[in-house]
């Protein structure tokens, strides 16, 4: 099962997806620190890049246009808070 948030179906997926070695290393190294933090298995998938298609306008810069809630995040406005999750 995939989830982000409340939301769960197999389109929910978390991922990293690499175009060179050392960004799978990186990547990986990543989330092997992350997994000793947590308490529960990490189940971000980590795969070579393919085709990538750009999302949607209004998806892009989302945090910055308010996110779901509507509370901008931004650095250029100012803003220094952890991403805030919306699920």
């Amino acid at each position: 099962m995939y989830m982000q948030g409340g939301d769960v179906g197999t389109q929910y997926r978390s991922g990293i997806y690499y175009y060179t070695s050392e960004q799978e290393k990186a990547a990986l190294e990543s989330m092997e620190k992350q997994q000793k933090a947590q308490n529960r298995k990490i189940v971000t998938e980590i795969l070579p890049a393919k085709r990538f298609y750009r999302a949607e306008e209004y998806h892009q810069q989302y945090l910055a246009k308010g996110g779901r809630f509507g509370f901008k995040q931004s650095t250029e406005k100012g803003c220094n808070d952890p991403i805030r999750c919306y699920g």
